[in-house]
C-alpha cells in the first residue's frame, strides 16, 4: 500500500514538475519531453480536428501553456498582446473614417513596438543614453514591480529578461492590424481564434513569421492531410533534427563557441574556419527549427510559409536576402521599406530607405551596436551591388567559373559580416579580425585539420547537403513521403537513433530564441 502511494506521489511530483516552469529545462523541439507533450497534444487534436471553434480553442490553450513552459511569467505579455490587438482590429474593421482608422493603426503599432522596445532594448537605449550624456540611469522591471505591489510576489525588479519569441509574435500582431487596415483580411471571428493565430506553438518562439492574410483563412478550413503531406511533414521534422543536433550543436559546442569566446588564443586559420563554420551552424540551427515547425504544423493541417531557400547558393547579396529568413525579409519589405517610401521617390531616397530597413533589421536581431553594424554592412553591400550590376561585365555571364566565384564571394562576405553578429563585444570582433589578418600561418593548416578532423567532416556534410541540386532534394522528399509507412517508421527510428548518438553535451537552445 505504501509503495503504491509512494509511486502515486512520484507520479504527482512528476506531473507538477512538468506543469511548472523550469528556466533550466525549457520545452524545446530537441528534448524528449516535447515529443511526449506533442503525442498527447496530437491525441487531443485528433478528437477535435473537424470542429473549428473547439480545435482552435484547444490549440490556443495548448500554445499558451507551451509559451509558459518556454518563458514563464512572461506569458502574460502574450495574453495582453492578444487582447489589445484583437480589440483594436475589431474596432478598425468596423470603422469607416480614414482618420480614425489611421489613428487606430498608429496606436496598435505604438503599443506593439513599445512592448518590444521596453523588454528588448531598455538596456541598449539606457546604456547608450548614459554614455552620451554621462548619466547613471538604472533599468527597472516595471512589470515585476507591479506584480510585487498588487500580488505580493517577490520578484527581483533590477533585471529585465527578454521574453522568448517576443520579436516574432509582435511582428505577427502588427501584420494583423495592417492587413485589416489594407482590407487584405477580415478580423478573426473571436478572440480565441485570434489568440490561436498569434500563439500557434510550432512557430511561436522562432518563426517563421506568419502573416494574418496567409494563416487566418486556414482557421476556418476543414482539416486536410494527404498521405504525401504526412510523409513530407515527417521528413521535415527528421531533417530539422538532423540539422540542429547532428550538425549545428556538434560544431558549436566542440569548436565555434571556444573560438569566439577567446579568438586571440587561436590561430588566424582557426578563427577563419570558425567564421565559415558559424555560417553553416546558424543556418542549420535556424532552418532546422523552421523545418520542424513546418512539419508539426502540417501534421495538424496548417501550412506555414517556407523560410529558407538554400541561401548559400546566392550569387549576390540581394539574392541572399531573398533566400535567407524569407518571412522576415518579406515582412520588412512590405511593412517597413514600402511604407516609408520604398523606391518611389528617387535614387537617393531609395538608398536611404534601404539602409533604414537594413539597420532596423539588424537591430531587430539584438539590442547591440554589433547588430547595427552587421545590418549596416549588409545594407551597404546591397547599395554597392545595386550600382555594380549596372556596369559589371560578369552580371550576365553564365560560365561555371563565374557562377562559382559569385557564390563563393557572396558566401565569404556574408560570413565575414557575421563576425559582428556572433561576437559578444566589439573588442572580440576586432580581435578575431586581427587574428585572421595578422596571425594566419599556412604551415599549421594541416595540423589544425587533423586536430579537428571530426569538425571538418561535419561541416563538410552540412555544406554538401546544402549545395545539392534542388531537384535531388525534392526527389528525396517525394521518395520518402510516398514510401510505405513501415519504411518511413524504420527510417525515422534509425535517423533519430543516429542523431541522438551524436549528442555529446547538454542540448543547446535554438540560436533565434534570443531574438
Amino acid at each position: 500500500m505504501w509503495s503504491e502511494l509512494l509511486q502515486n506521489n512520484e507520479w504527482i511530483n512528476a506531473m507538477i514538475e512538468f506543469l511548472d516552469f523550469n528556466p533550466k529545462a525549457p520545452i524545446i523541439f530537441t528534448r524528449g519531453a516535447f515529443w511526449i507533450f506533442f503525442f498527447f497534444v496530437y491525441a487531443g487534436f485528433s478528437l477535435l480536428h473537424n470542429r473549428f471553434l473547439l480545435r482552435n480553442t484547444y490549440l490556443f490553450f495548448i500554445s499558451v501553456f507551451f509559451y509558459y513552459k518556454a518563458s514563464g511569467f512572461y506569458f502574460i505579455l502574450l495574453i495582453f498582446s492578444i487582447m489589445a490587438n484583437f480589440a483594436i482590429g475589431a474596432i478598425l474593421y468596423d470603422n469607416t473614417s480614414k482618420v480614425i482608422r489611421k489613428w487606430l493603426v498608429g496606436v496598435a503599432v505604438f503599443i506593439n513596438l513599445f512592448i518590444l522596445g521596453y523588454f528588448k532594448y531598455a538596456y541598449f537605449f539606457t546604456d547608450s543614453f548614459n554614455k552620451i550624456f554621462n548619466t547613471d540611469y538604472v533599468v527597472i522591471n516595471h512589470l515585476l514591480l507591479w506584480s510585487n505591489s498588487f500580488f505580493n510576489t517577490a520578484f527581483s525588479i533590477d533585471k529585465i529578461i527578454l521574453p522568448v519569441g517576443i520579436s516574432f509574435f509582435t511582428f505577427q500582431a502588427i501584420s494583423y492590424i495592417v492587413d485589416i487596415y489594407r482590407n487584405d483580411v477580415k478580423p478573426c471571428n473571436n478572440i480565441l481564434d485570434f489568440g490561436f493565430f498569434l500563439s500557434f506553438f510550432p512557430q511561436l518562439v522562432a518563426g517563421p513569421i506568419v502573416r494574418a492574410s496567409e494563416f487566418i483563412p486556414q482557421l476556418y478550413q476543414p482539416f486536410r492531410l494527404t498521405r504525401l503531406e504526412f510523409g513530407t511533414a515527417t521528413y521535415m521534422i527528421l531533417k530539422g533534427l538532423f540539422k540542429k543536433l547532428f550538425i549545428a550543436d556538434y560544431i558549436a559546442v566542440n569548436f565555434i563557441d571556444r573560438i569566439f569566446a577567446a579568438p586571440e588564443s587561436y590561430s588566424g586559420f582557426e578563427n577563419l574556419f570558425a567564421i565559415i563554420s558559424y555560417s553553416i551552424q546558424i543556418y542549420c540551427d535556424f532552418s532546422g527549427y523552421t523545418d520542424i515547425a513546418i512539419g508539426l504544423a502540417l501534421y495538424m493541417g496548417f501550412r506555414l510559409p517556407k523560410n529558407f531557400n538554400s541561401p548559400y547558393k546566392a550569387k549576390n547579396v540581394a539574392e541572399f536576402w531573398k533566400r535567407w529568413h524569407m518571412t522576415l525579409s518579406n515582412w520588412l519589405k512590405d511593412y517597413l521599406y514600402i511604407p516609408i517610401g520604398g523606391n518611389k521617390h528617387g535614387v537617393f531616397r531609395t538608398n536611404i530607405n534601404l539602409m533604414i530597413t537594413m539597420l532596423l533589421g539588424g537591430l531587430w536581431h539584438g539590442a547591440s551596436w554589433l547588430f547595427v553594424i552587421w545590418g549596416g554592412l549588409n545594407g551597404l553591400a546591397l547599395l554597392v551591388y545595386k550600382n555594380w550590376k549596372r556596369i559589371s561585365p560578369y552580371e550576365k555571364n553564365n560560365s561555371v567559373a563565374i557562377q562559382v566565384w559569385k557564390v563563393l564571394f557572396t558566401f565569404l562576405f556574408i560570413s565575414f559580416t557575421r563576425i559582428f553578429f556572433r561576437s559578444e563585444s566589439l573588442e572580440g570582433a576586432w580581435s578575431m579580425i586581427v587574428q585572421i589578418t595578422r596571425a594566419f600561418d599556412v604551415s599549421i593548416v594541416t595540423d589544425v585539420v587533423l586536430s579537428y578532423y571530426k569538425i571538418f567532416i561535419v561541416v563538410a556534410i552540412g555544406f554538401i547537403t546544402h549545395w545539392l541540386p534542388e531537384d535531388w532534394k525534392e526527389g528525396l522528399i517525394i521518395r520518402f513521403a510516398s514510401s510505405p509507412y513501415v519504411v518511413q517508421a524504420i527510417v525515422a527510428v534509425f535517423t533519430v537513433f543516429l542523431i541522438y548518438q551524436s549528442v555529446s553535451a547538454e542540448m543547446q537552445p535554438f540560436v533565434y530564441f534570443q531574438f
